[in-house]
């Protein structure tokens, strides 16, 4: 069972930073996909970015320019960096580590951070 723990997030002005932490209890080596979910109010969880054990990354287009996902193996802990952040940012924050597991794969969550950026 693959624990993940957020933190970083917080209240932040418009046009600020922030940088989300996710520690996990297993090396990242044994992990296919790491990433970053958020769900606002009202709607639904979406991939904000991920990152292969091999390293590849992947943003959603309305981050991308702005974050920047990171991992540390050393420390078995994943980064989202966030810049230029926007009102429409707010949500909470969820790490997510990915494991095949065939046929299909095993998804694990962590509990959620909040980011609420203020105009």
């Amino acid at each position: 069972q693959v624990q993940l723990v957020e933190s970083g997030g917080g209240l932040v002005q418009a046009g600020g930073s922030l940088r989300l932490s996710c520690a996990v209890s297993e090396s990242l080596f044994s992990i296919n996909v790491m990433g970053w979910y958020r769900q606002a109010p009202g709607k639904q969880r979406e991939l904000v970015a991920r990152i292969t054990a091999a390293g590849s990354e992947y943003y959603a287009d309305s981050v991308k320019g702005r974050f920047t996902i990171s991992r540390d193996n050393a420390k078995n802990t994943v980064y989202l960096q966030m810049n230029t952040l926007e009102p429409e940012d707010t949500a909470v924050y969820y790490c997510n580590a990915k494991r095949a597991v065939l046929p299909g794969w095993r998804d694990y969550w962590g509990q959620g951070t909040q980011v609420t950026v203020s105009s």
